[in-house]
């Protein structure tokens, strides 16, 4: 479906330019909107710490004067075309949306001392740059918790067009106005059955209750042929 989006009164398609991707405009509200809304929870939660001619800040009412203004003028979000094209964006976003904070292929050892881990020292070129270090478990799970999202937040979050609220009524208006025929849908893939029934996986494990994904099957006695795939340590 090209790009674009309804118009107002849901009568016809706005086509946008093949590189437009949001108006800077509502970027800008966006941000501005999500920026002081933190301020204000960080501030809620005694997160914030004020000295010297700014310590009356620390007071709610006070610290609400102080923002309001900033809720009234325009802010600035410098947007420009990345330098290696929107394919790296992508290659960079997906890190963060679809990975955990650290692959397993990354972990070199553990135990009850220290968790040792590569890491890419970036400021290094070569086959130098990746580095072990070593950290307490204790430190190392502080750190991987840094990643988790609070509470209330999602990693991905549609809006507009693909809003939950009205994803399928939008895309099935767009799709007419656009003359786009609905997607084929495979009645072997969808079964009737009813909303109240439990959900069944197709291989459930035995004792979280989640996927499980089937490796391989062996006798018991006997050894598994997979093995995982080593890890090379560059010890030079």
């Amino acid at each position: 479906m090209p790009g674009g989006g309804l118009s107002l009164d849901g009568a016809r398609w706005v086509a946008a330019r093949s590189n437009f991707l949001v108006h800077v405009k509502v970027l800008a509200r966006l941000f501005r909107g999500k920026m002081l809304a933190m301020l204000m929870h960080a501030h809620d939660a005694g997160e914030l710490k004020f000295f010297n001619t700014h310590a009356g800040l620390a007071d709610k009412r006070t610290f609400k004067r102080f923002i309001a203004p900033l809720r009234r003028i325009k802010w600035v979000v410098y947007c420009k075309a990345p330098f290696a094209g929107p394919e790296q964006v992508l290659r960079y976003l997906s890190r963060y949306t679809h990975r955990v904070a650290i692959s397993n292929r990354r972990l070199v050892a553990a135990d009850d001392d220290a968790i040792a881990f590569r890491w890419k020292d970036y400021r290094t070129n070569g086959p130098d740059r990746w580095k072990t270090m070593r950290l307490h478990p204790h430190e190392f799970i502080r750190r991987f918790l840094l990643h988790v999202l609070p509470k209330g937040f999602h990693r991905i979050r549609h809006y507009g067009l693909f809003a939950s609220a009205n994803r399928a009524e939008s895309i099935a208006t767009a799709r007419a106005l656009l003359n786009v025929a609905p997607p084929a849908t495979d009645p072997q893939e969808q079964p009737d059955v009813a909303p109240d029934s439990p959900r069944v996986l197709p291989c459930p494990c035995p004792r979280c209750g989640a996927r499980m994904i089937v490796i391989e099957l062996f006798a018991r006695g006997c050894e598994p042929r997979w093995r995982p795939t080593p890890i090379s340590i560059d010890t030079s």
